[in-house]
């Protein structure tokens, strides 16, 4: 027996005359008289309309077979917006294949549903036409990414899921063991060790598209497991990094939208964050960072008495009203500021608006205007304080105030180089940007004791409009650049061996230089498709809170499971 001939979807003008088999769901009844109806039956491909007699009996997400003959539909009826419009499936004989209870929301992208229902039926939103979407993209994604590390000889590799926990920048989810009771497995965070091992191995290039767990806080763009491609490189330069990402990222944009975005530009962390207050600067629109630390520099104002002082400019917004301007002063002060100044821009002389104006001179004012390129009818928004204070604050009222959808203006890819090797001192140690095992830039390695927060590293992260895809390094693979890094980090032979022994032991024995990268694929997926939420673009996500609406899952484990496995429960903590 065959269940079809054809797919709802694929029906054309052409196909007129010829006898079909369809099978699918009912998306919608349509009575066309006393005995007759219209059904539009749907599979993944689209929707066909079909004309069939004595339906009375057939009710939403019924699933069918019909036999009919494709015919042209009547004048005045072709539906303009359907790829099936011209035709339709007359003389139909109809086969009911299974019924179905009234779904708990519509199947249909034009009617929204609550998120927490759509998870808790999640079966159903699957059906709908923008899920099938978002989850076949992801499947040419996934593809296109394969075939273009394949292509550049990499292999692909499996690392394994219950590992040691090692130290990395989230919470391990464990997993106690059975057969050795008290101890535990982790989830890994990611395959870095595993994958420079391979390195060790002589594999030269892996590559994975690699399954990922780190309990961490839920957002749009954020799981509890998520999926990366996965790189690691031996006798490999940034450069060779660059070249092998670029080309699987080109690949997999140009199998999702047909078109290729170009050369993937480049720009230093130093001036992503001068220029755009972010490591993941959106370049889509303007609205830079503009630097006044010399035009206050002699001022009698207290309040640009500071460190830094910046800005931004947002054009024609000076008729932005007084409520506005108080809650953007109000998030300037939750995101660490102590306060922003406000400016609008007239077309007197000097120009400015502001309450805080006649504390300044006619001279800063000019410069004021002139240096931000300042035309009638802007607004102007100026923060003081600690140059890294600054740069926050204003790269995220510039998103705040300009940021675009998604993917609107096109991908904008960027490299963005040079990141710091130490974010910070405390109790006098630097405490490293990224894992402990990047190599510092060549150009800073004397820099090392003596101003260890000005090493650059020869890390590098992909960014796409805004969106950070994925970070990697150049590894250090030296014994006695390894030995300093971890003597600034105050990591003596023991506590090393303890932390990342099986690694140190396997660089005794002749690691080759090598490089990585990892960035996210449901990110890149949930861009390529438009969407601001990557559960749109993953087949069962977790909700914000972490709860799997459709198992109900975190749930209690039996009490014999947590015997066996040699673990009590503690009451809650009150």
């Amino acid at each position: 027996m065959t269940y079809r001939t054809d797919y709802c979807g694929a029906l054309r003008a052409s196909d007129a005359g010829r006898q079909v088999t369809v099978c699918g769901w009912v998306g919608r009844r349509r009575e066309h008289g006393e005995h007759l109806a219209f059904i539009d039956l749907r599979d993944h491909t689209g929707i066909v309309q079909c004309v069939v007699a004595n339906a009375h009996d057939l009710r939403a997400e019924y699933v069918l077979k019909i036999t009919g003959t494709v015919r042209p539909r009547p004048e005045g009826t072709v539906n303009e917006h359907l790829p099936t419009g011209d035709v339709e499936i007359g003389d139909c004989e109809v086969e009911v294949l299974s019924t179905a209870e009234p779904p708990p929301f519509p199947i249909s992208d034009r009617m929204e549903a609550d998120e927490s229902v759509r998870l808790r039926y999640r079966y159903l939103d699957m059906r709908r036409d923008s899920m099938q979407r978002n989850l076949r993209l992801r499947a040419r994604v996934n593809s296109a990414l394969r075939n273009a590390m394949d292509r550049q000889g990499f292999v692909e590799i499996e690392t394994p899921m219950l590992i040691a926990s090692t130290p990395e920048g989230a919470r391990d989810f464990i997993v106690p063991s059975r057969l050795q009771p008290g101890t535990f497995y982790a989830l890994p965070q990611s395959p870095q060790l595993f994958k420079q091992l391979c390195m060790v191995g002589g594999l030269d290039r892996y590559y994975q598209i690699a399954r990922c767990l780190r309990d961490e806080d839920l957002r749009a763009d954020r799981q509890f497991e998520f999926m990366q491609l996965d790189v690691e490189m031996s006798f490999a330069t940034q450069e060779d990094v660059f070249e092998a990402v670029s080309t699987a990222v080109i690949a997999a944009v140009e199998a999702a939208v047909g078109e290729t975005p170009g050369d993937i530009a480049r720009m230093t962390w130093l001036e992503a964050a001068e220029r755009f207050g972010s490591d993941k600067p959106d370049v889509r629109f303007g609205m830079e960072l503009v630097e006044l630390t010399d035009t206050f520099a002699s001022t009698e104002f207290k309040a640009f008495q500071a460190p830094c002082v910046k800005g931004i400019r947002v054009p024609s917004g000076g008729d932005t009203t007084r409520g506005r301007l108080d809650a953007l002063t109000d998030m300037a002060k939750r995101w660490g500021a102590k306060g922003l100044v406000w400016m609008r821009v007239t077309g007197d002389d000097p120009g400015l608006d502001s309450p805080v104006a006649k504390f300044l001179s006619e001279t800063e004012l000019r410069a004021l205007r002139s240096t931000m390129q300042a035309e009638a009818g802007d607004l102007l928004l100026l923060v003081a304080d600690e140059r890294p204070k600054v740069r926050h604050v204003l790269g995220l009222l510039r998103l705040e105030l300009g940021r675009p959808p998604v993917n609107e203006g096109g991908l904008n890819f960027l490299w963005v180089t040079d990141f710091p090797l130490f974010a910070s001192i405390e109790d006098g140690r630097p405490v490293p940007a990224h894992h402990p095992f990047t190599m510092p830039h060549p150009d800073d390695m004397e820099k090392l004791e003596s101003d260890p927060l000005a090493v650059r590293s020869q890390a590098y992260d992909l960014v796409v409009n805004g969106w950070e895809l994925g970070s990697g390094s150049v590894r250090i693979h030296r014994h006695d650049v390894q030995q300093r890094i971890f003597g600034l980090l105050g990591i003596g032979p023991e506590e090393a061996q303890a932390k990342f022994g099986f690694l140190l032991d396997a660089f005794r024995f002749g690691p080759p230089p090598h490089a990585g990268f990892a960035f996210g694929t449901d990110r890149l997926v949930a861009i390529l498709a438009g969407e601001e939420n990557i559960r749109e673009v993953i087949a069962f996500p977790k909700t914000q809170s972490g709860l799997d609406p459709l198992t109900n899952a975190p749930t209690p484990v039996d009490e014999r499971a947590l015997t066996e496995l040699g673990l009590r429960l503690l009451p809650p903590a009150t």
